[in-house]
């Protein structure tokens, strides 16, 4: 059986995941990579580094994100949202990192996040640890999709 997922579905989807795909366009051809984020029942959080995706959503902050979960291919949901993208400053700058910080900083274990781990600070160069950008995704619209044999 296929379908549409309600609300509800649409919204425990987007809570219950860490990794999504955000979709943007720079007038030829449409950019797509996976990001990690968390979502506060209003809008998308994320965290990011200077490069092409910025690039290219600082001229077009219009983008679609995409959310899924399967347990093969004849069961999963599928949430799409097409939204604005916001660079973060101040008061909400700071609400996105804590809530990032709670979902998504656990499960990260490289050694370039969590160098107290794995050298002392006298060998950790400030060069490796790039700019973070916080950034929040309006929210236009919500659509989900399933299929459940």
């Amino acid at each position: 059986m296929k379908g549409e997922l309600n609300t509800n579905q649409i919204n425990n989807l987007l809570s219950s995941q860490v990794v999504g795909r955000i979709a943007c366009c720079d007038g030829k051809f449409p950019y797509i990579i996976p990001i990690s984020y968390c979502y506060d029942g209003n809008y998308i959080f994320g965290q990011t580094v200077e490069g092409k995706k910025l690039e290219i959503i600082r001229k077009n902050p219009n983008i679609a994100f995409q959310v899924d979960s399967y347990l093969d291919i004849f069961n999963w949901q599928s949430v799409i949202i097409y939204g604005q993208f916001e660079e973060l400053k101040n008061d909400e700058n700071e609400h996105a990192k804590d809530m990032l910080l709670k979902k998504v900083m656990p499960l990260m274990s490289r050694t370039s996040i969590h160098h107290h781990e794995h050298s002392t600070i006298d060998t950790m160069d400030n060069k490796e640890i790039p700019d973070i950008i916080l950034f929040k995704i309006s929210i236009n619209e919500k659509t989900g999709r399933f299929e459940k044999q």
